[in-house]
């Protein structure tokens, strides 16, 4: 279905008539010639095809910035889902090298962006928000059903964009927040970190006990091999990269607001977390629609570019010339 989402653009019709009044009242009086006797200081001459181009530019220009879009018919939204609220952590840590992927050692975070991006895109019919934290935590995204747009938000971040520790209570807290305007919720929080709590200035635990009062679930992932093997002048050194891992903060978070700790030391055991998560029974929402809409209005833009294009041509003076050779050849 048709549909202009600004028609009161069309009430600009009649604005070239409007200036041209005014300019012919500011020409002002009448103008005597000899011979001719008085005539308007404006002459009214015949419509010419040159002015019935303009006043179809005028149209045309009109009907593009009215926004003419195309409504397609009503699609149901999903009535059932999760509310999922992912945090992920961006500290300094998460660019440690002890993860494996396509038979690849990859980081920490690239790990987890490849794992994480798979699992949105599998979410379909629950809502998905995005939380970054390090020095302080940020929304990247609230709780929506666009799952492309989220998954490519993950995508886009960067290790150390918004700083390099870890504020854990913080990142709690702001999803307790943004839970806070959501009605009719199973409030599910997946909380990814690699070590322990030691900027901003709400405390872990704190932050878990309002969540529990809240009723949201947190489900902590601790990131991180737990044996990585370094060259030291002395040969192969096998050293803990997780040693600041906080594993009994992240349990304790988790039985407070009744969710489960998991350990992620590779792309296997952080899918098969995501699969446990994917058991949570999902909620009864009000039926929603949608209609998908298409924008229209380059069409008419497409026509006026091509038609002001032909006129200026027309007003070259190779043209102007050959019209006239060719009227005059024909008297």
């Amino acid at each position: 279905m048709l549909t202009i989402i600004w028609p009161w653009i069309w009430l600009l019709l009649p604005l070239p008539l409007i200036f041209k009044r005014i300019k012919q009242k500011q020409q002002g009086g009448h103008l005597k010639l000899p011979a001719t006797g008085s005539i308007s200081g404006v002459q009214q001459q015949k419509a010419s095809p040159s002015k019935y181009g303009y006043w179809l530019l005028w149209l045309l220009f009109l009907a593009a910035i009215c926004r003419p879009q195309w409504l397609g018919e009503p699609i149901e939204l999903p009535s059932k889902g999760r509310d999922l609220m992912v945090a992920v952590d961006l500290s300094g840590s998460m660019q440690i090298e002890d993860m494996v992927l396509d038979n690849q050692t990859v980081d920490r975070f690239t790990m987890i962006r490849h794992v994480v991006s798979d699992f949105i895109q599998r979410r379909k019919g629950d809502r998905i928000g995005l939380i970054l934290f390090a020095d302080h935590a940020y929304l990247q995204a609230p709780l929506t059903l666009d799952r492309r747009s989220v998954s490519q938000f993950l995508k886009e971040a960067q290790i150390g964009l918004v700083g390099k520790q870890t504020a854990i209570g913080e990142a709690i807290g702001l999803a307790v927040k943004r839970f806070d305007k959501v009605k009719n919720s199973n409030r599910i929080l997946i909380l990814l970190t690699d070590g322990s709590n030691n900027a901003g200035v709400l405390d872990p635990q704190q932050a878990a006990e309002i969540a529990a009062k809240r009723g949201i679930t947190i489900y902590t992932i601790g990131v991180g091999a737990d044996v990585l093997e370094q060259r030291t002048l002395f040969g192969r050194q096998r050293v803990n990269p997780s040693m600041d891992l906080d594993i009994n903060a992240l349990k304790a978070i988790s039985n407070t607001t009744h969710g489960k700790f998991f350990r992620a030391r590779n792309t296997e055991e952080l899918e098969k977390i995501y699969h446990e998560i994917d058991k949570l029974e999902p909620i009864a929402r009000d039926q929603q629609t949608y209609r998908p809409r298409s924008e229209l209005f380059y069409y008419p833009l497409a026509i006026l570019l091509l038609l002001h294009v032909l006129m200026c041509l027309s007003r070259l003076p190779v043209l102007q010339n050959l019209r006239k050779s060719k009227s005059g050849e024909q008297k």
